[in-house]
């Protein structure tokens, strides 16, 4: 019996595509076929690097070539309409697209019906669900091993415009530090708690008028549970992005981040959980170990025709709360 490669193609060669497209290259019955860039000189060192794949500068150009999934990692504002050409074009019906899914809830909803139809398989990079602190986070919740979840403080941090001086206006209007680095948080709280209905919210522009670069929100679930989203580009000591969520529990505390996990229970149990104790390996290892399995779990599920999580429905909620919290801010 021949078993068929899976043909996959990548649109967009910044640094996630050239990520995905690396680790792709190295997970078996996966063949990578075909690269999309509109940049010239992008496609030009494409050419040198990879010789035997398809170098095209259009998403049409896509439909001339065999394919069972496309991978869209180009600017979040134009997933909707490179996603929405690989289904028109009947490109491919198996979709991977980094988050977030689209520009806003309206054009999230779009794909979500696209995607439908197609009857593929689709799934969005929030890549964070697949590291092993917040793995292991999610099975003590579903365990109840701490009780039922009081309180949560949902963080998003980052350096990158700490004591930064100057004009930041042209930052594009789509783009801000929730839909940017606050998405993670938001889609970790939504797969840890389920829905969530924004309550309160504010924006700041600390650096420069008009760029939204701290956020807060109040929210609450649909079992009563509250919860804070507490989200900044302007945090010092934090060079590297961290995101993380402390949960308050009848029976404890859980604090997690992309680092470790602290178990603190009533009873007077501490528990310490860093990354290389929950046996954070992968077969090829490039961005971190969550990259891969992300990609492999994606691959195994169009092999499998099985459901991938997030797909573009739960990841539409992202989007979603994401215009609630911009319009409560307003």
């Amino acid at each position: 019996m021949i078993v068929k490669n899976l043909k996959v193609a990548v649109v967009g060669m910044g640094k996630m595509g050239m990520l995905h497209a690396s680790i792709l290259n190295t997970i078996p019955g996966v063949e990578l076929v075909a690269l999309c860039d509109k940049n010239f000189l992008i496609r030009r060192f494409l050419r040198k690097v990879f010789k035997e794949i398809a170098i095209v500068n259009s998403v049409k150009k896509l439909s001339k070539i065999d394919l069972d999934a496309v991978y869209v990692t180009t600017p979040v504002s134009s997933h909707y309409s490179v996603a929405k050409a690989i289904y028109s074009e009947n490109i491919a019906s198996n979709l991977f697209v980094e988050k977030t899914l689209a520009s806003n809830f309206g054009e999230a909803k779009e794909l979500c019906e696209l995607a439908r139809d197609s009857g593929g398989v689709n799934m969005v990079g929030y890549m964070r669900r697949f590291a092993v602190t917040f793995q292991k986070a999610k099975n003590l919740l579903d365990k109840k091993a701490v009780g039922e979840p009081v309180l949560f403080k949902a963080y998003a941090f980052s350096s990158d415009f700490y004591g930064v001086e100057g004009n930041l206006d042209g930052q594009p209007s789509n783009v801000g530090v929730v839909r940017d680095l606050g998405c993670h948080a938001i889609d970790l709280a939504l797969w840890f708690f389920g829905d969530l209905e924004i309550e309160e919210a504010k924006i700041k522009s600390i650096v420069s008028n008009g760029v939204e670069d701290s956020a807060y929100a109040e929210v609450m679930a649909t079992n009563g549970l509250r919860g804070e989203f507490d989200i900044s580009w302007c945090i010092d000591k934090h060079r590297i992005p961290e995101v993380g969520v402390t949960i308050e529990c009848s029976e404890g505390t859980i604090n997690v981040n992309d680092d470790k996990l602290e178990l603190n229970l009533k009873s007077g149990r501490y528990y310490r959980w860093f990354r290389h104790d929950l046996r954070d390996t992968v077969a090829f290892w490039l961005g971190g170990p969550e990259f891969f399995r992300e990609d492999d779990y994606f691959v195994k599920s169009v092999i499998g025709n099985h459901v991938a999580e997030p797909s573009f429905y739960t990841s539409a909620k992202v989007d979603r709360i994401i215009d609630e919290i911009r319009a409560k801010a307003d």
